[in-house]
């Protein structure tokens, strides 16, 4: 594709790919511009249940297009924004599948993602003091969330690389494997989230996440809406009924509001 994205999308869960190998997936203004459109047309999509985010061949992103900042200006800024808020506000849940290199607005689009699940080929940087430049506010904040500041701090000043057992040590990324060993993970684990869990709690525990980080607590209105959605869904019924029958629940669930 022109874009360098390519998307596929099979049994609920869909897999947007960053296609710039011979680049190491770095990050056009185009790219950034499709990352967004397609996560927001996916939302949507009651078909979809999980979305996968990884990258082509042998590495996840080696960041943004240094040819493209060169050239940057207010677009492109919007663009990348606009991307990284379609990724964070995806509804259901997000997986980063991280392989090879994942720096600088690599580790943007992962730490957008729900969860991050990498090999042991994996290395990690922000690298924005190798270029005189200020890495987006928004992902500052969600590295030093998940990291603490310490750990935001040295890989903010220093722009070095971390190993995969140094990212999962820190929390920048949740689970990590070994090569072979990840991709059945990732596989065994959207089959999980797409089939056998209720959507209708993923969507639920997402948002009130979400909140509690942003403000502390869940707001009386979000609790409120979801509530009244959890009395008249069919999930419930559903996930009691499977258990006492001992049989796969067959969840139905899809937001009202969308």
């Amino acid at each position: 594709m022109s874009d360098h994205i390519t998307l596929s999308v099979a049994r609920g869960v869909a897999t947007l790919s960053l296609d710039r190998a011979e680049k190491r997936n770095a990050v056009t203004y185009d790219m950034w511009v499709s990352i967004g459109e397609h996560c927001r047309r996916l939302a949507g999509d009651p078909e979809v249940r999980v979305l996968v985010v990884r990258g082509a061949g042998a590495h996840f992103c080696a960041g943004a297009d240094i040819a493209g900042l060169q050239s940057a200006d207010r677009s492109y800024g919007e663009a990348n924004l606009e991307a990284e808020t379609a990724l964070m506000e995806f509804p259901k849940p997000t997986i980063a599948f991280i392989q090879g290199v994942c720096v600088g607005g690599g580790v943007q689009i992962a730490t957008s993602c729900d969860l991050r699940i990498a090999d042991t080929t994996a290395r990690f940087g922000i690298t924005p003091a190798r270029l005189g430049i200020i890495y987006p506010a928004p992902a500052l904040a969600r590295v030093v969330t998940l990291t603490g500041p310490s750990a935001a701090k040295h890989l903010l000043y220093s722009a070095e690389l971390v190993t995969a057992e140094r990212a999962l040590r820190i929390g920048l990324i949740d689970e990590l494997h070994e090569p072979d060993e990840a991709v059945s993970r990732l596989r065994a684990f959207v089959t999980l989230l797409a089939e056998e869990r209720s959507p209708l709690t993923q969507q639920a525990s997402k948002e009130m996440i979400d909140a509690v980080v942003a403000d502390g607590r869940v707001g009386d209105a979000c609790a409120a809406r979801w509530a009244a959605e959890l009395a008249v869904a069919d999930d419930p019924k559903e996930g009691v009924a499977a258990f006492l029958e001992r049989r796969a629940p067959h969840f139905t669930w899809t937001r009202r509001d969308r």
